[in-house]
């Protein structure tokens, strides 16, 4: 796990002042597979068994939610911004830190994997999962690549989420 995490590059000041970002894109390009493995190690064979898809939040949960799908023989499901899928969908407003947003998807059925790539306050993750059920689904698992840990440990209607790094 320590490799992965070196690979992660620190940005001081970006996108603001004050804030250090934590930037995956030389990770994803140096060690895909590896990211991707240390995911799918998150969950047990018996977690995997129930998951019928994995839900990827945009874009960097695109991803790694396909990636992990395709490996898992599982189906996958796009959370997306407003007005990037066709109608008919499911959608949510939620809080940013800078004002707000909307998100969408398709309506189904079944046990899911919500996947994102960084978890910082919260937010998106908490109304992403509450789309996913608002549409029909079921979230049964909560994973991202990073975890920032600022808001400490994170739960979502008593799910934990999971990260394969934490800083």
């Amino acid at each position: 796990m320590s490799a992965l995490k070196r690979a992660i590059r620190e940005v001081p000041d970006f996108p603001s002042p004050g804030i250090l970002f934590r930037d995956i894109s030389p990770l994803l390009r140096g060690h895909f597979a590896a990211t991707v493995d240390a995911l799918q190690e998150l969950l047990s064979e018996q977690e995997w068994q129930q998951i019928d898809a994995v839900a990827g939040i945009e874009s960097r949960g695109f991803i790694l939610g396909a990636a992990l799908a395709a490996n898992c023989g599982k189906g996958f499901v796009l959370v997306r911004k407003k007005g990037k899928l066709p109608p008919p969908v499911v959608d949510i407003s939620y809080a940013l830190e800078y004002g707000s947003g909307v998100l969408e998807m398709q309506s189904g059925s079944g046990q899911l994997l919500l996947v994102d790539d960084v978890l910082a306050t919260g937010g998106t993750l908490s109304a992403s999962a509450d789309l996913c059920e608002r549409a029909g689904y079921r979230v049964s698992a909560l994973m991202v690549l990073v975890n920032l840990n600022i808001i400490g440990h994170y739960t979502w209607r008593d799910l934990p989420v999971r990260a394969a790094i934490d800083y």
